[in-house]
Formats: C-alpha cells, structure tokens, sequence
C-alpha cells in the first residue's frame, strides 16, 4: 500500500463507528472519470454488485514479520523504521532483506483452504499482490531473478512455486472475480533505483529527463511484467495498480502531503500498458489508485470510510488486523467490528476488501478463520441486504444503516448492537421517502411477523418481546421491507 497507513487499527474501528464521524474524502474524487468501453461499464458493474472481495499481501517480508517492503524505503516515517539485528546500517539491513529470498519456502501454501474459508464467509473477488515495491516477484516472471520460483528460493522446487497461478486458478475455480495487485515502483529493479546513486525515498533516485534510456528501460520491464501476468495467468478481472508516485508529472496534486515530494516526471505511459493489458484482457477494470483519470475505473480510500456515497465506484481497502503484512501475534478485529464495517460501506455503495497477510508457511492465521467463519454465519442469513445492493438516502440513522435492492423492491435497515447479541427497542423507525407503498416487513433470519405502520415516509415497527433480548440475533438485525 502506499505511504499514508494507519497503524491503530483499534482505533480507527471506533472511529469507523461514530455515527458522525468525521470524513474523509477520497483525495481525488471530484476528478473521476467513468470508463467509456462498453466491456469495462459491464464488468465494472459486475463488480460493483460483489461488495466483498479478499486482500492478501504476502511476500519474503512475512518471515521477519515486518511492513511489507517498506522498511527498505529511506524516509524516517513510523512505518518504514528498521528493526531486528541488521538495522544498524541501510545497506547491512538490505542486503539481508534480499537475502530472505533464500530462506522463504511456504509449505503449507494450500490457495484451496483459501477459497473455501473465503468462499464460506460470503466473499467474491480476490486481489493478490504479484508483485510489492520491493520488487520480489510472486510470480515466475522471465524479466527477474528476484522471485519465488528462482532456483535461490528453496520453494522453487514445489509444484505449486508459481504460487500467483495456484492462486488465481483456485479462486477463479469457485467464480471469483480475479484481481492483480502489482507495485508500479520496483525498489529492486537497478532501472528504478540505480545502484550509481543511494536512494533518496520511495521514488525514483535519478532523473529520468536526463536519463531517458534507463527510464525507458524501466518502463520496458514494467510492461514486460504485466505482459506476463495478462498473457499467462488466465482470465484476469481487475489490473490493481500501486505506488502512484509512479506517475506523469502533471497529475501531481501539490495540495496531497505525500504528493509534494514527488520531485520526476515518472510516466510509465499508462495508455500503452492499459491497451495491451485489455486486449489480452477485454473488459479489464484497470485501478491506476490515487491518479486521476482514464485508467482509475474505480478509487481505493486506504483504511477509511466516506460517511456518505462518493458518486463513483469505489472500494475500502481495510486491514482484517493491525498491518497489511503478516505480523506474529497481530490484534484481528472482532467479528462484530467487521459485520458492522461491512455494513456501513455498502450503505454508502462501496465495496469492502478486506486484507489478511499469510504467514511465512504459506498460512493464514487461525484467528483469520475464525473471523471468517463469524462473518459467514451472518451473511447466510443477512447477505440478501448486501449483495446486488445500493445506497439510499438517508444511507444511516444513529445505529441503522439502509441499503436498496437494485431492482427497488426492497430496501433493507441494519440496525446495528452495540456488542454481538443485537438487542431490540419496542419500536423502531425507519425514515425512507422513496414514495412507494409499502407491501411488508419481516426480519431476516425470523419466521416471526412483525407489526408495522406506514405514514409518508415514515416506517414504524413494532418488535415482539421474543426479538427485543432473545432472538438470537448476532452483530447486526436486518429488516426487509418489501414495496
């Protein structure tokens, strides 16, 4: 991900939450422009009725249990600070960095238990980093020796190496929606950050106007990659573009903190890369994140939630933990923090992508699977409200959050508990002026009628006793009413 993190997970959920909490705008949502091929519209939409997809950041990283890449960036922020017994020195400690090439040989790396625990907690698109800004390639790339299925890797020797392919045909098998995530910086790459200068911070560490033919290098390389991930890695969804320091010049917003230290010009000339990539690909969904324009079909708000629709399709990308990368012992958020998460954004029309960070044995976490397992049992009974869904003003109210059948025959009400046992008021209202008369209302989930009245745009139920304390109910109640 790029440089702007939130490393308290704990409280940004709090935060998440606040029925008024402050927002923050996706940073460049007054320039989007929508995808004019017809093929991108559909898939996009497609897309767009998903509302759920699965995050995995995973690379050599995972052994130290360290940011991904970061710790090899020159800039003194929180999140890039080198720790262990080679931080003592810049070089020292990336040179052994490198080295964890070597030693990463994930055996339990089984993408099928994947699927299933994903497939299970109602999950229905996948994005996986091929490649981080470190440059090591998940992928069996012919542009590098800096990857998994390198001979200097001891995973080389596994039939399932080229572990980008077991993952995308795994997933792909149960009818997901397939993502490349792929770093547009190259921290490896001696085109990205010639060895004749030291790097200076994430960017480029020479010129490109004075030196064009390495940059022209670089942007060869660049294509070449996602040639390869385009042409020989099957049906691809969605090209998912990090690192957009990585971009022309003119595009650069000076009024964006992380922005104003982009000091090059660094067009990687995405039109080129972007028509071989959909002609191999038709309908690709390319997200050029945080650069405005033809090849951002959709925006990507890091670790945050708009309070209201933005307009456009749009995704949060959310740690299920504290980090993007595996980190031992990491804090997972409750079942109930993610249920109600989910909840709030597809309230406001986006969709959730939700990280979590293999560990060095190619495994996940048992607490992974277990949250996945509490999200799956809430779905089953409540994903009607979610999927295929849209927002409808006014999109939440206190602690009920409405969402809207895309065919308008129902809108659904979330009324959202305080813990995982949903406790209900005697009387609830909803406030939907959408002016059609009201057919039914019933509770997912329960056989039991509920009472209700209809005056204007008003909606005024009434909640058994059985369903106030006792119902059952876990993390969030969802009211369908029916027009």
């Amino acid at each position: 991900m790029h440089g702007k993190r939130l490393t308290k997970a704990l409280i940004l959920s709090a935060l998440l939450f606040a029925g008024h909490a402050k927002a923050q705008v996706h940073e460049n949502s007054k320039k989007y422009e929508a995808p004019t091929d017809p093929a991108v519209q559909t898939k996009l939409a497609n897309w767009q009725d998903l509302k759920f997809g699965l995050f995995m950041h995973w690379g050599t990283y995972s052994q130290w249990g360290v940011v991904e890449s970061w710790s090899i960036c020159p800039e003194d922020e929180g999140w890039t600070q080198r720790k262990g017994p080679y931080s003592a020195t810049y070089n020292g400690y990336k040179q052994a960095y490198e080295n964890l090439q070597k030693t990463f040989n994930p055996v339990k790396f089984n993408p099928e238990k994947w699927v299933t625990a994903a497939k299970n907690a109602g999950m229905k698109y996948v994005v996986f980093t091929t490649k981080h800004h470190d440059g090591f390639a998940m992928f069996d790339t012919k542009q590098s020796d800096y990857k998994i299925t390198d001979p200097k890797s001891p995973f080389a020797t596994n039939p399932r190496a080229n572990v980008t392919k077991e993952i995308f045909n795994a997933f792909r098998k149960e009818n997901f929606m397939i993502g490349a995530y792929f770093s547009k910086p190259d921290w490896h790459s001696p085109d990205y950050w010639w060895p004749y200068f030291p790097p200076k911070d994430r960017n480029v560490n020479y010129d490109p106007a004075k030196y064009p033919e390495r940059w022209n290098k670089f942007k060869d390389f660049t294509y070449n990659q996602i040639h390869e991930l385009m042409t020989g890695y099957g049906s691809v969804d969605i090209l998912w573009l990090d690192g957009g320091w990585v971009r022309p010049k003119s595009t650069i917003d000076t009024a964006i903190d992380w922005q104003r230290g982009i000091k090059f010009n660094q067009d990687i000339d995405m039109p080129k890369i972007a028509a071989m990539a959909r002609k191999h690909q038709p309908g690709l969904i390319v997200v050029d994140r945080t650069v405005p324009g033809q090849y951002e079909n959709y925006t990507t708000p890091e670790q945050q939630v708009p309070d209201k629709p933005e307009g456009f399709p749009w995704e949060s990308c959310i740690t299920m933990g504290n980090s993007w990368s595996y980190v031992p012992g990491d804090t997972y958020k409750s079942t109930h923090d993610i249920v109600q998460l989910l909840v709030k954004i597809v309230s406001r029309g986006g969709n959730l992508l939700m990280n979590i960070g293999p560990g060095p044995d190619g495994d996940w976490d048992p607490e992974a699977y277990k949250r996945l397992a509490g999200i799956g049992a809430w779905m089953k009974i409540n994903g009607e409200g979610i999927y295929n869904s849209q927002a409808i003003a006014p999109y939440s109210e206190k602690n009920v959050f409405y969402t809207q059948a895309k065919n308008k025959s129902a809108v659904y009400a979330f009324v959202l508990g305080d813990n995982d046992d949903v406790k209900l008021p005697a009387i609830l209202e909803f406030n939907i002026n959408n002016g059609k008369k009201l057919k039914k209302v019933s509770l997912l989930g329960s056989s039991q009628k509920v009472q209700w009245q209809q005056n204007n745009g008003t909606v005024k139920v009434t909640v058994p006793a059985s369903l106030r304390d006792a119902g059952g109910l876990k993390q969030a109640a969802t009211f369908k009413l029916a027009y």
